[in-house]
């Protein structure tokens, strides 16, 4: 016996042989079509018997081992059925003719054959045969079960004539001996009638109907031959039949232990029908005697006890008779698959150690040279079985084994889609799973090494096999799951190799099934780069939209009537967990920022790398990258466009690297940190860019509330000169601009501003309104920079006292007091001498801001702020260093002395109303007199009494003062001017913050009240009588003030009475 069954199980024993096979040519669709119907008859209930008939067919049975049918008859082949084509009568002779050539293969063991003939029609076809069937095509042929089950009961009746006769032998009669084939060459010239020689023939011959009694369903008389054919060979040392008498007394022991069966599937087609085997002893047909002349009816008596082997029993007998088949070189075949049958046997027990000896000791067996597909069967069976036992890791060697041996170089045509499938079979052997899911579990499990070169061998074949698009599939995922234990070296032959695939045939996230059904899932990159965290940015501050305030307050939830609710609360806060505090704008660029690493020992080098959303129609827009090696973390910004409203999602990005598509979720990235991946988008609203006719500022402002300012400008300005700002608002969105809010805030500033600083007129620019997308709208903003325009106090000490006052010599009166008058002379800069030494540049800083919205945005309460920065820088333009009144020729005027000093460095002219201009060079300082009418300041708040508290009325008296100062400077109408730019510079010269209490008094029209016959003597006392107290303290005032300042000056001394005692013009 030379070819093994290594699908043999225990149960095998009982069955009948029977070989179905083609005649002529016959399609081998069509054949295996009948031989699939023909193999569902596999067991039938014997007529006026409870005895089951077991049949197992075969469509290939070397006539080899049908030569070992004596030693184990279910091994010989006593059934034969042949299907064939014949399409005409003229056929019919040869077809039948090949019929009996095909019997004559197994005629010395068949018991009955059957041919089955499809496409014949006519007289031949209408014929009534026993061995012949006739069916017009493969699809009408309805009787054929039927045919079967009379071929089976056919077997059965032969079956049981030959069991009979073997049984009824008279011990008086001469036992021919049984032989194996390679035993008829050691038995020639032997003494036929020594007691050894019976001996022998009789223990075979209880073996042979112990077999026969088996198929013939009589279990319980198949135990009692055995036990005889062991003791009677074991007594001659027959060691080979003893091994199979073992076997034998184990087999029908396996079949009364475990109905199911042993064989996996195989085993259970006999659970149906089949009758428990405690009735085996009330199968026997009536009156059968056994070899003993017992009626069959009595063996039950034996008792099943000791008749049946134990579990523990059976395992021992057949590692005996496996013992017994190793002394016989030419019984390897017998030995292999005794070892196989033990092995299923304990794979039922459990017993996976002894198991596994026994299966050790099989790989060992050795059989002739046996050919490339028949190693491959060995080695396929072994890692069964292996499997069965749990010995996983051992399977999944041994069927690598036999899927390397598919291509083995010996082979002409190398099998790669056999190796390919035997080679998927091992994953589960090697804790490998083409699903990368499972690799993102916890720790690593298998032997990275040994998965690795599974790997590499499943890549191999499947482009071996033509399909470039399964090879990239694994080296994909090879690269993704075994990326930690990959050498620099090979992480480069990999990505090398990968990229070779990817160029023929790029790999994509479609789910690839192969012919036998497996699913292979998509392998999406997701380690590169390695993804370290996900944040979702908000919109740029200009760009980031607000919510209009209701009347119940902007964090006042309209959807519940209550002010508090725990459950509310602890709902909201789940969903903060999960949803962003801010909002995205329908139509504009969204970014999300991801910080990754390369791990590669390489630049990596990722392209189309855009964002996976949900819930909103989303614009992705891909970016490319270049990942230094081993970069460490490295921020990469991912954006996009939200086409419509509602939530969105951010479920995770896709990128391709290496020719590889990939779509990598969140949810597989672990260890990922993120500030949360829902957001809402709200309507769309317009964009708003604004340019100025200013340069931009270096300078960026601060504001302390936080706000950003998104442009900067700034200008140098005199003090006093006023410049106006054109703003250009273009509508850059798609959305029209529909309302516009303009607001300024001045930045705290240690300078004290006279005047508005900024102003503007928006209804010019609202006209223009709405605004549509692309249009422009001019907005127009006047700066007026008005500081301080005195002198500090070093300035004061470094000046001389002789000022030239419109060509008139005249000193200040205050000064004259102290020291000689001098002529006026020119004022030099001191040694240092620069006009710039005297002044130093002052700043100031206000924010714009543009509050606007329109298109549905605004529907929907949302608008957007905008801010421009502006940055002023102020260079003192003159400084008022004195300043001085003294009395017109008419009592409602008066002269105001100004020392005027130029600070800038260029000449400038200084004008006033109704004089002259003044000239003056750079750090040149002059007087000059303004003749002004005086003012009546009684319509101004009085000034506060005692009983007011100090902070109000220090502040009510400073707006009495600058109101004062606004009312006189509007009547001076002091202007300078630059013409030494290219553009005439030109500016107001303020004396707000100049005037004192008492030059204040001195420009205030006196509040006397005078009849048309008044008189005042000149020593008379009826001044204190006749006036008011009031009026006689300022009279007295003024006749000192004469008398001190005028007097001197005055060419008519008449002039002092006139000035009391006549009628006022």
């Amino acid at each position: 016996m030379s070819v093994p069954d290594y699908m043999q199980c225990a149960e095998d024993h009982q069955t009948l042989l029977v070989v179905v096979q083609p005649v002529g040519i016959v399609p081998e669709e069509n054949f295996f079509q009948i031989y699939k119907r023909i193999s569902s008859v596999n067991q039938i209930n014997v007529r006026d018997s409870q005895r089951v008939l077991y049949i197992r067919y075969r469509h290939h049975y070397p006539p080899e081992n049908n030569e070992w049918g004596d030693f184990q008859t279910h091994r010989k082949v006593v059934g034969l059925i042949t299907i064939t084509d014949c399409c005409s009568a003229m056929d019919w002779p040869q077809t039948f003719e090949k019929f009996h050539l095909q019997k004559e293969i197994y005629g010395s063991t068949l018991y009955d054959s059957r041919l089955f003939v499809f496409g014949l029609q006519g007289e031949i076809a209408e014929q009534s045969r026993t061995d012949v069937a006739f069916y017009p095509s493969y699809d009408d042929c309805e009787t054929v079960e039927k045919r079967i089950e009379d071929f089976i009961e056919s077997l059965f009746i032969v079956l049981e004539s030959k069991r009979l006769d073997r049984a009824t032998d008279k011990s008086g009669d001469k036992i021919p001996l049984l032989c194996v084939p390679f035993e008829k060459k050691d038995f020639v010239g032997l003494d036929t009638d020594s007691r050894h020689y019976k001996k022998r023939c009789q223990g075979r011959m209880r073996k042979h109907v112990g077999d026969l009694c088996l198929q013939a369903g009589m279990l319980q008389d198949s135990l009692v031959h055995y036990h005889m054919a062991v003791e009677l060979l074991r007594s001659v040392n027959d060691f080979l039949w003893l091994g199979a008498a073992l076997e034998g007394l184990c087999s029908a022991s396996v079949i009364y232990h475990y109905p199911g069966g042993t064989g996996g599937k195989a085993g259970a087609r006999r659970a149906q029908g089949s009758s428990l085997p405690s009735e085996a002893g009330n199968r026997h047909r009536p009156g059968a005697l056994t070899s003993n002349g017992i009626n069959a009816d009595t063996s039950a008596e034996i008792g099943r006890a000791k008749n049946c082997l134990s579990p523990e029993d059976i395992i021992d007998k057949y590692k005996e008779a496996i013992s017994y088949y190793s002394k016989y070189k030419n019984a390897g075949v017998i030995e292999l698959e005794a070892c196989v049958k033990a092995v299923r046997v304990l794979a039922i027990q459990k017993r996976s150690m002894e198991a596994s000896e026994l299966l050790q000791g099989a790989v060992y067996i050795n059989l002739r040279q046996l050919s490339e597909e028949e190693k491959i069967q060995r080695y396929s069976i072994l890692s069964e079985l292996y499997e069965r036992i749990g010995f996983h890791r051992k399977s999944a060697f041994f069927k690598r084994i036999a899927a390397m041996q598919c291509v083995a170089p010996s082979i002409p045509e190398p099998g790669w889609r056999a190796c390919y499938k035997l080679l998927l079979e091992t994953l589960p052997g090697y804790s490998l799973s083409l699903d990368p899911k499972d690799f993102s579990k916890g720790t690593h499990r298998g032997w990275a090494a040994v998965q690795m070169r599974l790997l590499h061998e499943l890549v191999y074949a499947s482009r071996r096999m033509g399909n470039p698009a399964l090879s990239v599939r694994h080296l994909s995922f090879l690269l993704q799951t075994m990326l930690d234990f990959l050498s620099d070296q090979e992480k480069k032959d990999v990505t090398q190799s990968l990229e070779n695939y990817t160029s023929k045939c790029p790999g994509t996230m479609e789910l690839i099934t192969l012919p036998d059904g497996l699913k292979l899932p998509p392998v999406p990159f997701t380690k590169l780069p390695i993804v370290r965290s996900v944040k979702l940015l908000n919109l740029p501050v200009s760009l980031r939209p607000q919510k209009m305030k209701s009347l119940l307050g902007q964090n006042m939830s309209t959807k519940s009537p209550f002010i508090y609710s725990p459950i509310i609360a602890h709902n909201r806060g789940e969903e903060r967990s999960k949803k962003i505090d801010f909002q995205w704008v329908q139509g504009d660029v969204c970014e999300v920022q991801l910080m990754v690493y390369n791990p590669m020992p390489f630049e990596l080098r990722v392209e189309n790398m855009g964002l996976l959303t949900a819930g909103v129609e989303f614009e992705s827009l891909p970016a490319a990258l270049s990942l230094p090696a081993e970069s460490g973390l490295y921020p990469v910004t991912l954006v996009g466009v939200p086409q419509t409203t509602g939530q969105i999602t951010i479920n995770g990005y896709h990128t391709s690297v290496f020719g590889v598509f990939s779509d990598c979720l969140l949810d597989n990235l672990p260890g990922l940190k993120t500030n949360g991946c829902t957001v809402e988008v709200i309507p769309a609203l317009p964009r708003l860019q604004i340019s100025t006719s200013l340069p931009r500022s270096a300078h960026t402002l601060q504001p302390s509330s936080g706000d950003e300012i998104s442009t900067n400008v700034s200008v140098q300005l005199y003090n006093g000169e006023t410049q106006q700002l054109v703003i250009k608002l273009e509508n850059i969105g798609t959305e029209p601009l529909e309302k516009l809010e303009v607001t300024a805030k001045t930045l705290s500033t240690k300078e004290k501003l006279y005047g508005d600083f900024l102003s503007w007129k928006l209804e010019d620019t609202l006209a223009q309104f709405p605004l549509k997308p692309g249009n422009i709208a001019t907005f127009i903003v006047n700066i007026k920079v008005k500081l301080d325009f005195s002198c500090q106090e070093n300035l004061l000490q470094d000046l001389d006292d002789g000022i030239s006052v419109s060509g008139l010599p005249l000193s200040s009166p205050f000064r004259q007091i102290g020291k000689p008058r001098v002529e006026s002379k020119p004022i030099n800069p001191p040694e240092s001498g620069k006009a710039g030494d005297f002044s130093h540049v002052k700043t100031l800083e206000a924010i714009l801001n543009f509050k606007y919205s329109g298109g549905p945005g605004h529907v929907e309460g949302y608008y957007r702020d905008l801010s421009l920065g502006l940055h002023v820088e102020v260079e003192p333009s003159v400084f008022f260093t004195r300043v001085s009144t003294l009395p017109a020729t008419s009592t409602r005027q008066c002269h105001l002395l100004l020392d005027v000093f130029n600070s800038t460095e260029h000449e400038l002219t200084i004008s006033a109303r109704n004089n002259e201009d003044l000239v003056l060079h750079a750090g040149e300082c002059q007087r000059m007199a303004i003749q002004v009418d005086k003012f009546n300041f009684e319509s101004f708040p009085d000034s506060p009494s005692e009983g007011v508290q100090f902070a109000n009325a220090k502040k009510l008296e400073e707006e009495r003062q600058q109101a004062k100062g606004l009312e006189i400077n509007s009547k001076l109408d002091i202007c300078w001017k630059i013409i030494s730019f290219n553009k005439c510079r030109e500016g107001e010269a303020s004396v707000e913050g100049v005037l004192n209490q008492l030059v204040l008094e001195h420009l205030q029209l006196a509040p006397l009240q005078w009849g048309d016959t008044a008189k005042l003597f000149y020593l008379g006392g009826d001044l204190a009588t006749k006036a008011r107290p009031k009026c006689c303290l300022v009279s007295l005032w003024f006749l000192l003030f004469y008398l001190v300042i005028l007097f001197p000056y005055s060419t008519c001394p008449f002039n002092f009475f006139c000035f009391f005692c006549c009628k006022p013009p």
